[in-house]
């Protein structure tokens, strides 16, 4: 067994190393500006939007104030007359990703403290590399991968962005799994 404490160089350099291709993969390559398409009538919508003064937050519409209003005539032939919208809005500042930057590197870190955990209860020092990389590779792919799916299912993400999405989980497992294997304590 192997401590979470004795595994924090490989998870802060896994970490840096997520950051650093995460950045390039959405700033060089193109492949994820399919992920969005713009809407017909975007000034209108925007205008329309801004009259409301709609404060940053996900709304759905329609949306049924109780699970029994669900259940109504009324809702029922909104449904029917669609569309259904789910919708995020963001406040201001939109503009500045520091925020967001700063979330997503913790969040590589968290996974890499969730596959050091992984790792470390099931191999000890000295492990294999190749058990270390299966190990930390599975959890992290999990981990960066696994709750895309659900907004596949259940919020008809787009199946295009939800596999670009799982591809880059894939790299981001492969180069956690990678620096964990090159650490791991002898």
């Amino acid at each position: 067994m192997v401590s979470i404490v004795a595994l924090w160089l490989p998870i802060l350099l896994s970490a840096v190393f997520v950051f650093i291709v995460s950045s390039i993969i959405h700033t060089v390559l193109t492949y994820h500006f399919k992920d969005f398409k713009a809407v017909p009538g975007e000034e209108k919508l925007m205008a329309e939007v801004r009259a409301l003064d709609v404060p940053p937050g996900e709304y759905l519409a329609p949306c049924p104030r109780t699970p029994q209003e669900r259940k109504t005539p009324e809702f029922q032939e909104k449904m029917k007359k669609g569309p259904i919208l789910f919708m995020t809005v963001l406040g201001g500042e939109a503009g500045s990703m520091t925020k967001n930057l700063v979330q997503w590197f913790l969040y590589a870190v968290i996974v890499g403290i969730f596959a050091a955990y992984v790792a470390g209860r099931a191999l000890g020092p000295g492990a294999h590399y190749l058990a270390v990389f299966r190990f930390v590779g599975v959890t992290a792919f999990a981990c960066y991968t696994v709750a895309q799916w659900q907004d596949a299912i259940w919020f008809n993400r787009s199946m295009g962005r939800t596999l670009r999405n799982t591809f880059d989980g894939l790299i981001y497992a492969l180069l956690t799994a990678g620096t964990f294997g090159w650490l791991w304590p002898q």
